[in-house]
C-alpha cells in the first residue's frame, strides 16, 4: 500500500466491508486525474468474490496547476461540481443504463474527499483499450450511445449537469474570450441555444471520446468517466465521438454510415419507431459539431482535431442560422 491510501483508514474500510475482502493492497495508478485532483487506482482484494476493483479517489489539489495554464477558480468549480455530478451519476442514475459500464459498489466521502468503488472492468472481460478503430467496433460504440441514449431519453437530469459535456458554453466564458474567429464567436449563443432547444432530450455522456471506451475481446464495448454526464442532444456524444476517432477525410466519407448506424441502433432501443426525434437529431449533428470546434478553436488554437472538414460544417452551419 502506498502511502496515498494508508492515510484513509475510513476508505479502505468502505473498500472491505462493500466487497467482503480480508484485506487488499495497491495493484497498479490506472491514471492521474486532470490537474492533479487525485487518481484512479486498481486495488487487489484478498478473499473476496472478485480480485479487484477500480477506485476513482478524488483530493483537492494544493497547488492547481493545469496542463494548458486554466487555473482559474471558474475551471476549479467546474472540476469540483464534475465530481458531484459523478457520485449523483452512480448514486443514482447508473443502474438503469442499458449500455455497459462499471457497477458502482460503493461510495464514500470524507473532508474534501471522494472515493467512488468500482467493479474492475477489466476483470470483467473489457480488457482492450484502443487508439485507432475498425468500422465494426466504432459501429459498437455507436451502439453503446444509442442504448445509453435510449435509456434516458426524456428523463430530468436532476443533480446532474442541467446542460451535459464538458465543452458547454456557459462553463467556457475564458475560451470563448479568447476565440480567434469573430463570427464563430457571434454565432456561439445561437449554436448553443438551437442545440439545448430541441424537442428530444436525454442524458449524454458529455466526454464520450475513444479513451472513454473499453473494449471486449469479442467486439462489446463498455463506457467509463461520467463526470460531465447531463441534459442535451444525443449527437453531441455522436459528433464528439466521432471526432476523436477518425481523421478529416473519413469524418465527411463516412457521415451517412455513421448517422444511418446511429439511428438503426437508437430505433431498435426505444419501444415504437420515433421520426420525429431521428429528423431532429440528424438535422443537429452538425450543429454538435460547430458546438465542439468552438470549444476547440478557444481552448487550443493549435489542436489536431482543428480541420479543414470542421471548419467548413462550421461555416455552412453559421451560415443556417
Amino acid at each position: 500500500m502506498n502511502e496515498y491510501l494508508k492515510l484513509n483508514e475510513h476508505f479502505k474500510s468502505i473498500i472491505l466491508q462493500r466487497t467482503g475482502a480480508s484485506s487488499l493492497f495497491e495493484k497498479e495508478t490506472i491514471q492521474e486525474l486532470w490537474s492533479g485532483y487525485g487518481k484512479i487506482i486498481r486495488i487487489g482484494l484478498e478473499n473476496a468474490s472478485v480480485e479487484s476493483v477500480v477506485v476513482k479517489h478524488v483530493q483537492l489539489p494544493v497547488n492547481n496547476n493545469h496542463p494548458r495554464g486554466w487555473n482559474t477558480d471558474i475551471s476549479h468549480q467546474r472540476k469540483l461540481k464534475s465530481y458531484k455530478v459523478e457520485t449523483t451519476w452512480y448514486n443514482t442514475y447508473s443502474k438503469n443504463s442499458a449500455a455497459r459500464l462499471p457497477q458502482c459498489l460503493a461510495i464514500g466521502t470524507q473532508n474534501d474527499e471522494v472515493l467512488i468503488v468500482l467493479e474492475d472492468l477489466d476483470e470483467a472481460g473489457y480488457h482492450l483499450r484502443k487508439k485507432t478503430v475498425t468500422w465494426e467496433e466504432i459501429a459498437e460504440c455507436l451502439a453503446w450511445l444509442a442504448k445509453f441514449h435510449a435509456t434516458y431519453l426524456g428523463k430530468i437530469p436532476e443533480g446532474l449537469w442541467e446542460v451535459g459535456t464538458y465543452w458547454h458554453l456557459e462553463t467556457r466564458p475564458q475560451e470563448l474570450a479568447i476565440l480567434d474567429d469573430q463570427r464563430l464567436m457571434d454565432a456561439a449563443p445561437v449554436i448553443n441555444e438551437k442545440l439545448n432547444s430541441c424537442a428530444f432530450k436525454t442524458f449524454v455522456h458529455g466526454d464520450a471520446k475513444l479513451a472513454n471506451f473499453c473494449f471486449a475481446k469479442d467486439g462489446k464495448v463498455a463506457g467509463v468517466d461520467f463526470q460531465y454526464v447531463g441534459g442535451g442532444c444525443g449527437m453531441k456524444d455522436v459528433a464528439y465521438f466521432i471526432g476523436s476517432c477518425l481523421n478529416e477525410s473519413e469524418c465527411e466519407r463516412l457521415e451517412t454510415q455513421i448517422l444511418d448506424t446511429y439511428f438503426k441502433y437508437l430505433q431498435s432501443e426505444l419501444e415504437e419507431r420515433n421520426e420525429a426525434l431521428e429528423t431532429e437529431w440528424r438535422s443537429l449533428y452538425r450543429v454538435a459539431w460547430a458546438d465542439f470546434h468552438r470549444f476547440i478553436k478557444g481552448w487550443s488554437p493549435g489542436h489536431w482535431k482543428i480541420n479543414s472538414y470542421s471548419e467548413r460544417i462550421t461555416k455552412e452551419v453559421i451560415k443556417s442560422l
